[in-house]
């Protein structure tokens, strides 16, 4: 099945309502998402990326129906990762002879994942364009580190189609393709939730790249990226919130993460909430426990967040796993010019807090001092002392 999106350019991708976790389990999903790939039929057809390996036989079949193997032309691989390219192994046995046009990072992922050195790499760079017919070009830009270094987007002339690839994308089904006809509130929660936790860690590069493709002044009238939605009402809108979203993005926002063995370092958390919101009230403030709540929609609420707090009891003279994962997680992240605190409960040794603080400072954090230790079950005294967090946490 092929959906048109404009003239001679169609989707024929993958709607998966089903799908609960991508990059293994590292990433939840919650409203499903998409494979896009698309498909155009001007003097030359040409395929753009194809689908996750475990519908590649759905697609093939499909791609057969709408079109005879043996008239494609070329096949753009954008980036090499599974979910774009699980179907040109099998679009290569039913076609050897097929060029694929890919940036040299890319023939590297392709021959390091399916072993196919023998297939017909033809090798882009930024600028490189190839003819599809009369007034149409594919304009290649290379996108390395968005989000991986093979990463490219393809610019369709004439149709004014930007094919972005990862940028610009979301795990959201929408049956219907377009951001338009998307529950709106839905869409941006999810696109942001995308960028939190998969772009961050490329966000200087996101910026750079982002003012290059601006001053290409390119006349853009659809982005059509490789998961969620396409976009085709007001295009840039999701582009200006990448230029904001990779500027070390924050609101007026506080989230205490946290993990409890007896309680006490949960009522610190708590504790901290509270004089949060009875000094600076129109600060949000979000509390979680790691150990039970989804890390990328905590990841998210971080990234929106101007200062964090992170607390664990100390145990075996360390901290939980699960706050050690979960701050291993933060880590890999890299976020930029926001404030954090550590706080715990210990019995014995008491090592927890400058666990925490070691690793929010490698992480990118302004570690705040106080942090808050608490020998055995916190007193009034002690929930009381969570203040100068509070404090140190909203103070300029």
């Amino acid at each position: 099945m092929r959906e048109k999106i404009k003239n001679n350019v169609y989707w024929i991708g993958k709607i998966d309502w089903e799908l609960t976790k991508f990059h293994g389990d590292d990433y939840t999903i919650t409203h499903g998402s998409s494979q896009n790939a698309y498909l155009i039929e001007e003097e030359k057809t040409i395929l753009i990326d194809t689908v996750w390996s475990p519908h590649k036989d759905e697609f093939i079949e499909n791609l057969e129906k709408e079109i005879d193997l043996d008239k494609l032309d070329a096949i753009i691989v954008q980036h090499g990762e599974v979910d774009h390219s699980g179907g040109l192994p099998l679009l290569m046995e039913r076609r050897p002879d097929l060029p694929i046009y890919c940036t040299a990072n890319g023939v590297k992922s392709l021959v390091g994942q399916f072993h196919h050195p023998e297939w017909d790499y033809r090798v882009v760079k930024t600028g490189d364009s190839l003819n599809v017919g009369p007034g149409k070009d594919l304009v290649f830009v290379e996108m390395a580190m968005l989000h991986w270094p093979d990463s490219m987007a393809s610019y369709l002339t004439g149709d004014n189609i930007l094919f972005s690839n990862d940028a610009f994308g979301q795990h959201i089904a929408v049956g219907e393709l377009y951001n338009d006809k998307a529950d709106q509130c839905l869409l941006f929660s999810e696109a942001i939730k995308y960028y939190a936790n998969i772009l961050t860690p490329f966000q200087a590069i996101a910026k750079k790249k982002l003012a290059e493709v601006v001053a290409m002044n390119l006349p853009i009238e659809i982005i059509a990226p490789s998961h969620g939605v396409i976009w085709r009402d007001n295009p840039l809108q999701i582009v200006l919130k990448y230029i904001e979203w990779s500027d070390q993005y924050k609101e007026d926002q506080i989230t205490i993460a946290y993990d409890s063995m007896w309680e006490g370092t949960k009522k610190l958390a708590h504790a901290l909430e509270k004089h949060l919101r009875d000094i600076a009230p129109d600060t949000v403030v979000k509390v979680f426990n790691v150990a039970v709540a989804d890390k990328n929609e905590v990841m998210t609420e971080v990234f929106k967040s101007k200062a964090i707090a992170v607390g664990s009891p100390t145990v075996s003279n360390d901290i939980l796993s699960s706050v050690g994962g979960w701050l291993y997680f933060l880590k890999e992240l890299r976020f930029k010019g926001k404030k954090a605190a550590a706080f715990g409960c210990y019995g014995w040794s008491g090592e927890g807090n400058k666990k925490i603080q070691e690793l929010l400072s490698a992480s990118g954090f302004d570690v705040v001092e106080p942090s808050v230790r608490v020998n055995w079950a916190p007193k009034d005294e002690d929930l009381d002392e969570m203040l100068l967090i509070a404090q140190a946490l909203i103070s300029e």
